[in-house]
């Protein structure tokens, strides 16, 4: 591709020509070598046409390397030096503290440069600066308080994008919202994420820039976008990758941190590496904000989600095989579900488990804002399933486990007490077996034991399906005076309503159940 490097020279020299602000308050904006190389990529590299072959900038890097005053640096030049009339550049946020740390450092720039302030109208009640010349907009905006429409952005800045609490701020200021502008700019500055569940529009984006940034290494899996310039810097998100890595290799924190020893002490670090070696809580946040490692466990919990991606497997040939369901009823927000558990047989070497959610398709939008994952998402793709109207429609969803008894040979379907009465007439009555399965600690313990075993020596294996991932990551247990335990969904974080159909599937199989298609305590 062109490389114009009068283009790429000039947003340099203008971010230098800037003055930092907080504990380097005066001195000159001098970039860092790799800050010079992504800004002069990005800026440089053109099409034939002469304007800019990238529209998304994506940097992903630790903390206390810089981000702010960068995303400040960068909001003054699309404002003030890009050339563009009419302007509209936006600075986006996850809450107003946040909006606010970008808007000040561009402030105290700003007002450092005598020539810049001449040109400059401020509002900043309002948290705006205006060029008076260009006529071209700076504004902050935060995911507490935007408009749904009317935006026509030259330049949108996400400022920690994993912090935001849901996608609609980055819809709204992505899709379709710069197709009026000749070429529009989408910058991303933001750490790893605190995302267990992977369900966030950060993770979103890291794994999309991910992808690309391993296309362009020759990774034949992923497909590349040439108009996306990723830069990540740090451990990743592959917690089976990096596990035997040594975090306490300083060579490791410089290449995770490329301005260690300009924006961030290397004492400060050694500091923070010895609590990360006495306390896990301590490791936690070394990895995740001095690393940049996307954390896959949750403080508090029954496994860590590394187990749950360690036994994703494709799914086999399951076709005539013996199973034993596991159904966790419900009757209007929580999740219904189903799970399939089909023990080592002829043909099968291993535990294998598939999962049938379903949620109701009224109030969609509403659970994807409580809950804050996407449910349209995983439905859209077939990871849940919906069932209409405002309640679940356990005729439809007794048709639909009928309907996988053809399959599959289903020998018995336990269930939940709660509701049960809804569906194990209707499925008696079809000549499915039926048992209730009480959700104490006695009858679930010594299958919730089996299930974690099973996981962890490597025998039981289950499709890739992101809303039962989650639901594992929400676990929280309640254990009585004998180690015994079970799920706890007053404790647990969110849903874990296909987690408890997967653990029901398990202390059905281990049952020996009584001739009579209903009972109560079985023998486990």
């Amino acid at each position: 591709m062109p490389f114009d490097k009068a283009k790429a020279d000039y947003t340099i020299n203008f971010i230098q020509c800037l003055k930092l602000t907080d504990d380097f308050y005066g001195q000159p904006f001098l970039l860092q070598p790799w800050q010079k190389n992504m800004i002069s990529e990005f800026y440089g590299t053109v099409k034939e046409n002469c304007f800019r072959q990238y529209h998304y900038l994506y940097q992903e890097l630790p903390k206390k390397n810089g981000k702010s005053q960068l995303a400040a640096a960068l909001g003054l030049y699309h404002t003030f030096g890009d050339g563009s009339y009419d302007g509209e550049v936006y600075v986006c946020a996850a809450d107003k503290d946040n909006a606010s740390i970008v808007f000040n450092a561009a402030l105290s720039m700003l007002k450092q440069s005598p020539y810049l302030m001449k040109r400059a109208k401020i509002k900043e009640s309002q948290k705006i600066i205006i060029d008076k010349v260009s006529h071209t907009t700076f504004k902050v905006l935060s995911a507490e308080a935007y408009s749904k429409h009317g935006y026509k952005p030259t330049c949108v800045i996400f400022d920690e994008l994993h912090a935001q609490p849901n996608r609609d701020l980055w819809d709204v200021m992505t899709f379709g919202s710069g197709s009026a502008r000749k070429q529009p700019v989408y910058i991303v500055l933001t750490t790893a994420g605190d995302d267990p569940d992977r369900v966030s529009i950060g993770w979103e984006i890291h794994e999309k820039a991910r992808r690309i940034y391993e296309a362009r290494r020759g990774n034949t899996m992923y497909a590349d976008n040439p108009t996306w310039l990723p830069f990540i810097y740090g451990l990743g998100g592959d917690a089976e990758k990096i596990k035997d890595i040594d975090i306490y290799d300083e060579k490791l924190w410089y290449e995770c941190n490329p301005s260690l020893g300009v924006t961030i002490d290397i004492d400060t670090l050694r500091e923070e590496a010895m609590d990360a070696k006495s306390s896990p809580a301590a490791e936690r946040l070394f990895r995740w904000l001095r690393l940049n490692q996307w954390i896959s466990v949750k403080l508090v919990g029954w496994l860590p989600l590394s187990e749950w991606d360690a036994t994703i497997k494709e799914k086999p040939d399951l076709r005539g095989k013996k199973c034993w369901a596991g159904g966790d009823l419900s009757a209007t927000t929580d999740l219904t579900a189903l799970t399939l558990t089909f023990p080592p047989q002829e043909g099968l070497p291993f535990w294998y488990q598939l999962y049938f959610p379903w949620i109701t398709e009224e109030k969609m939008r509403e659970r994807e804002q409580r809950d804050g994952v996407p449910f349209s998402q995983w439905v859209k793709d077939g990871y849940v399933h919906v069932t209409p109207g405002r309640t679940i429609d356990y005729e439809w969803v007794a048709e639909v486990i009928l309907q996988l008894g053809i399959i599959y040979k289903i020998q018995w379907v336990g269930l939940d007490p709660w509701q049960a009465q809804f569906i194990e007439k209707i499925l008696t009555d079809n000549g499915v077996k039926v048992a209730e399965i009480p959700q104490d600690v006695k009858n679930i313990s010594p299958a919730m034991k089996k299930y974690e075993k099973l996981l962890l020596d490597r025998k039981l294996y289950h499709e890739d399906n992101p809303a039962a991932r989650w639901n594992f990551g929400n676990v929280r247990l309640y254990t009585d005076a004998n180690d015994n335990y079970k799920a706890d969904k007053h404790k647990s974080i969110g849903r874990i309503d296909i987690t408890v159909s997967a653990i029901i599937s398990i202390a059905m199989h281990m049952a020996q159940p009584a001739k009579t298609s209903i009972f109560y305590a079985p023998k486990i």
